[in-house]
């Protein structure tokens, strides 16, 4: 199936503490969840509102390969959508143990792609009860630049966040140069209402073009499952990802780099990161936030290449699941790096589920006035 650029994805015309994945006691009983069915993982948090952010109560991650086989069918395979109702059921559990009754289950890029897509939503809410919403390109954009907003530094007046995820890439560029420093971040947040913002007295950011490139991790690596320690393959992988943004209007826009930032959420992103510190057991407190140098990623990338698919796959910072894309994520992330006019990249341990409890606690009013 060849990329395509998705139809409404183009130019518009229009000291912040990070959240913590630690389980804590819930002190109430106003618990909200967010479900993110992607390409290749299902992922929940559980959490409560806790001043202007939240707590982690329960979390669940499983690599479901839902989009296996999807680029040569155009379907879900009875495997993939037979492990992914096992792991939404323990979603489901976890839900009623903690007795969720705000929460918001998405599904993405396989789900919207798959001619049988709509039908296994259907499967999903008659054999777990969970009620699943496919979104559209642009919500699942706007929920990565959400989460990201607490990482936005107050010098920044361009912001690129990219949200590199198992069937496709998001990419949302945002001018915030006429936005006083202090509200930098939350003018950010107030995306959430959409990337065309009414007009208004007040400086608000603005949405320059974002895009949704069909082509993540899983969809990528489908098309160049032979490269294994071939550094030639893998840039030619590369190379590949970045013809898809062309059409991308900032592309290769000059811009001052101590004004420009690269926000980056994605596994690829934090496995870069943890690899870089040779973390020996993953600890989000260091990677999240995290400034990583050009010279750095590529130090890295360089490392996987050379210890080939066994080594990758020994390889405790990398782990077993994500040992198989982790060469397609990076391709997709050396891209980006070599597109943009700045050698630095902000890691986030952070992304749509996040997004989808920001969304829904500010939409309910339970977050507290504060960096928001």
């Amino acid at each position: 199936m060849a990329p395509q650029r998705p139809r409404g994805a183009g130019a518009l015309d229009k000291d912040i503490p990070a959240l913590s994945p630690a389980p804590v006691p819930p002190r109430s009983n106003e618990l909200y969840a967010a479900l993110d069915l992607g390409t290749n993982s299902c992922r929940m948090l559980i959490a409560q509102p806790r001043g202007s952010g939240f707590h982690v109560v329960d979390s669940f991650s499983k690599s479901v390969q839902l989009g296996a086989g999807l680029e040569k069918t155009g379907r879900l395979s009875r495997g993939s959508m037979a492990r992914t109702i096992q792991a939404l059921r323990i979603c489901q559990q976890k839900l009623r143990r903690n007795k969720v009754r705000n929460m918001r289950l998405v599904a993405t890029e396989a789900c919207r792609r798959a001619h049988n897509g709509a039908e296994f939503m259907r499967r999903i809410q008659r054999e777990t009860g969970l009620k699943l919403d496919i979104i559209r390109p642009e919500e699942e954009a706007q929920l990565a630049v959400i989460s990201c907003a607490p990482l936005v530094s107050r010098k920044t007046e361009n912001l690129l966040v990219v949200d590199i995820g198992g069937g496709s890439t998001e990419l949302v560029w945002i001018d915030i140069s006429k936005v006083p420093k202090a509200d930098r971040a939350r003018s950010i947040m107030r995306l959430q209402d959409g990337f065309n913002q009414a007009k208004s007295d007040v400086p608000s950011a603005r949405v320059v073009d974002w895009i949704s490139v069909p082509l993540g991790v899983a969809t990528l690596r489908d098309q160049f499952s032979d490269v294994e320690d071939d550094a030639a393959r893998f840039a030619l992988m590369s190379w590949f990802f970045e013809e898809n943004l062309t059409d991308f209007t900032p592309y290769q826009s000059i811009q001052s780099q101590k004004r420009f930032q690269i926000v980056g959420t994605s596994g690829t992103v934090t496995t870069v990161a943890a690899s870089h510190l040779n973390l020996k057991r993953y600890d989000r407190t260091k990677v999240d936030g995290l400034s990583m140098t050009s010279a750095q990623i590529d130090k890295v990338i360089h490392s996987y290449i050379a210890m080939g698919p066994g080594g990758r796959r020994a390889d405790p910072r990398i782990g077993q699941d994500r040992a198989a894309l982790i060469m397609s994520g990076a391709a997709i992330l050396q891209a980006l790096m070599r597109c943009w006019p700045t050698d630095r990249l902000s890691v986030a341990d952070r992304g749509l589920r996040e997004g989808l409890l920001y969304a829904q606690m500010s939409a309910d009013g339970v977050l507290e006035e504060g960096v928001f």
